[in-house]
């Protein structure tokens, strides 16, 4: 008795799954990958598919069977001073460094870039953002109500839309696939760079954000061993991750065929403006503008809120919930003018580090029970993943930088690990450190 939900409860935890993760990102990336996997699309989206939907699913899971109080708990089993440097970045990441500038730059890109002459593209931008952050903040500081009617009203209103397009799209493609030209990342190694472009949804480091919201919800409605609570999350989310798994496959088919109509554009949310407005005309692309300015908004809110109640928590005794809130969107104004191609273009050696982390953490959750939950497995496995992820992030820097000779020097010696040059020089080395630290756990058991 009380590990059971009703339907109604589990697809209202769906639907919570849905909205937390469903932002800005969701939907640019996955068009402009179709863009250019072009022939290439079915491994490619298969790999965007295993870290834009999968890791988020486990991240949340993982939270949940841990019994974890939040990302710093979690992270704390590999050393307190590590718990909170991750969690700092982290958060950073998903709040005003990337991913909240981010939910501004994508409206304004598909809202009103189109419209609006080159020459007045700057001050477009800053006005735009400047009452996009002015709004999410007056919700930020007082988000209760807010959030419950965009959730509401919202998510029907956009999804309603979305299959409009996608059905359109699907009834009258604007090209084929098959000759569509593959770009040269995708060329040879289409899933694994499919894989790494998940890490752009940023929807993994969310879920070890926003995974303990998940897992109380479970507790308020009965729920109360890790077991249940696991089932619980897995049998809650299977609709939401379903459907988001599918709104991705579609959007990256129709950046395919867009090809059929539009050169390769700089980002997805130039790519999915010219998709709206091929189908429905200027009526199409005001309302696309409409909803995902919306759905950004609602983004923006849970990312305030969620940032400024975690630096309270993290630094007790500095500045208020409030502060924190004002200091964050100020922050995300003046990093949302640099505009959206450049904030994904800084953002990316940040993921390339942090996402091997992430990925680890996640699975050492789901694999503690075989190593009894020992420190030294979590700190080795870690650490290892450390060291190869700096080299990921070094070899993902812009070319002015990563030209440099002592960083090609360092790049040099990172070359030697094997996958590194697709991304993912991170798995040996993870490999490595579990297994070292699962045989120093085994013998200093022995010896004890």
């Amino acid at each position: 008795m009380g590990n059971k939900l009703s339907l109604s409860s589990y697809v209202l935890v769906g639907s919570m799954l849905f909205g937390m993760f469903f932002g800005a990102g969701n939907l640019i990336f996955p068009v402009h990958l179709g863009q250019a996997a072009g022939s290439q699309l079915a491994p490619a989206t298969l790999g965007f598919l295993i870290t834009g939907i999968g890791l988020p699913f486990l991240g949340i899971v993982a939270m949940g069977i841990s019994g974890s109080q939040g990302l710093a708990d979690l992270t704390s089993r590999v050393h307190p001073a590590y718990a909170k440097f991750v969690t700092v970045l982290l958060y950073l990441t998903i709040g005003p460094a990337f991913a909240l500038p981010r939910t501004a730059t994508v409206s304004y890109q598909i809202g009103l870039a189109p419209y609006i002459g080159d020459e007045s593209q700057t001050i477009a931008l800053a006005a735009f953002t400047l009452l996009f952050f002015f709004v999410a903040l007056a919700f930020a500081l007082k988000p209760s109500k807010i959030l419950v009617w965009i959730g509401k009203i919202l998510n029907p209103l956009f999804l309603i839309f979305l299959a409009m397009l996608i059905f359109t799209a699907f009834y009258a493609p604007m090209g084929g696939i098959s000759n569509v030209a593959v770009q040269p990342e995708y060329a040879s190694h289409a899933f694994f760079k499919g894989f790494t472009e998940g890490y752009n949804t940023m929807d993994a480091l969310a879920s070890l954000a926003f995974g303990i919201i998940v897992v109380r919800t479970l507790r308020d409605l009965g729920v109360k061993t890790p077991s249940s609570i696991a089932w619980g999350t897995v049998k809650a989310g299977f609709v939401s991750v379903l459907l988001m798994g599918v709104i991705y496959s579609c959007l990256a088919y129709i950046g395919t065929t867009s090809i059929g109509q539009f050169a390769l554009s700089a980002n997805g949310g130039i790519a999915l403006a010219q998709v709206a407005s091929y189908y429905f005309g200027s009526f199409g692309a005001v309302l696309l503008a409409l909803i995902v300015t919306l759905a950004c908004l609602k983004t923006a809110v849970g990312l305030i809120t969620a940032c400024s109640e975690t630096f309270v928590e993290l630094f007790p005794g500095t500045i208020n919930y409030h502060r924190y809130a004002v200091i964050f969107t100020v922050v995300s104004f003046l990093v949302g003018n640099v505009g959206l191609t450049q904030i994904i273009a800084l953002a990316v050696p940040i993921l390339m580090f942090l996402y091997p982390l992430a990925i680890t953490i996640i699975l050492l959750a789901f694999l503690s029970p075989l190593f009894h939950d020992r420190q030294a497995v979590y700190a080795s496995t870690t650490a290892f993943t450390l060291v190869a992820a700096i080299g990921d992030m070094l070899n993902s820097l812009p070319a002015a930088v990563q030209g440099t000779a002592a960083v090609q020097d360092v790049l040099a010696v990172y070359h030697n690990l094997p996958f590194f040059a697709i991304g993912m020089g991170w798995i040996v080395p993870a490999v490595l450190g579990f297994a070292l630290g699962c045989l120093y756990s085994a013998l200093h058991r022995q010896q004890a």
